[in-house]
């Protein structure tokens, strides 16, 4: 009796670890230190005691920090969460438009990544918002949901737009952002004209499993961990931010971008999310040769050639 009850004690005691750390770990994921100078790295870009450190000592992620602008003249846009976050934007109209399309970044980016997409956009006719998220870029806050919390930042932005124009609005978002796209259109029934999503993650738990895949741990029981802890740390269930199940209230036209070599995204998430759109107006374009990463950037000609295709024959 007397070594089982020790036995109950190391068990208990392994257990209450297991969840320290997963705690730790999610708090280090989704909360953001202000080091201008810092360069975060990618997982695969780091060495092995890289790697360990970040396993034992946590993930330190400095705060994106914008250091290009638009190359033609913009507003900068300042509106506040109901937490009072200040979120920043640029507001970038054009003469004579056709529409609107509202840009956001993915995790630990900022809205100087989606630039090129930008000037794309407004060579079509269309004005272009390009937002940052809380706790990326220029707005405040250090506190990231991975697309939970953010969907505010989307409905925000859309209200910003159709206040400036009563032209269409069209969203466009990637990883992250895509997500935002998703659980916003979802819980704030929003109805944009289209959409344009690229890469965004499934459930939760898979954003999770790309990061333990990433450094080569067990993604089970370490993402379910992840998942709790990262969720309850910011009032959330995390096991409900799932952008395949919000992907069934999506009713306008969809085009959908995937990276045959995403590493963070895998395929089978991507199907999923796709099959779940709730519209028959969609398109998936699988591109070769292409990753976790832009599109605009790495294929520009294909890139060009879809969106100029669903923008025009909707």
């Amino acid at each position: 009796m007397k070594l089982l009850k020790r036995l109950g004690y190391v068990l208990l005691f392994l257990v209450l670890l297991l969840n320290f750390i997963a705690a730790f770990h999610a708090w280090k994921f989704t909360h953001f230190y202000d080091d201008p100078q810092h360069i975060n790295k990618k997982p695969e870009q780091m060495k092995t005691s890289e790697k360990l450190g970040m396993i034992f000592l946590g993930v330190r992620i400095s705060k994106s920090v914008v250091r290009h602008f638009p190359d033609t003249a913009y507003t900068v846009v300042n509106r506040t969460t109901a937490n009072g976050t200040n979120i920043n934007s640029w507001w970038i109209p054009v003469a004579k438009p056709v529409g609107n399309v509202i840009l956001f970044h993915g995790y630990n980016g900022s809205k100087q990544g989606p630039l090129p997409e930008a000037a794309y956009f407004r060579s079509l006719g269309y004005n272009t918002l390009l937002v940052d998220f809380r706790a990326h870029g220029l707005s405040g806050g250090n506190a990231c949901s991975i697309g939970f919390y953010e969907m505010e930042e989307v409905k925000m932005a859309m209200d910003y737009v159709q206040q400036q124009s009563d032209k269409p609005v069209i969203l466009w978002g990637v990883s992250m952002g895509a997500a935002a796209i998703l659980h916003a259109i979802d819980h704030y029934q929003l109805k944009p004209q289209q959409i344009i999503i690229e890469s965004p993650y499934a459930t939760l738990i898979d954003a999770v499993n790309s990061r333990m895949r990433s450094v080569h741990l067990p993604t089970t029981p370490l993402s379910q961990l992840l998942t709790f802890w990262g969720g309850l740390e910011q009032g959330f269930w995390g096991f409900k931010m799932n952008p395949a199940d919000f992907a069934a209230s999506v009713h306008m036209p969809v085009l959908y971008f995937w990276g045959r070599n995403d590493i963070r995204v895998m395929e089978f998430e991507t199907n999923t999310v796709f099959q779940h759109l709730g519209t028959s107006n969609k398109k998936l374009c699988v591109v070769d040769n292409a990753g976790h990463e832009s599109f605009c950037r790495k294929t520009p000609d294909i890139w060009r050639k879809e969106v100029l295709a669903f923008l025009t024959h909707q």
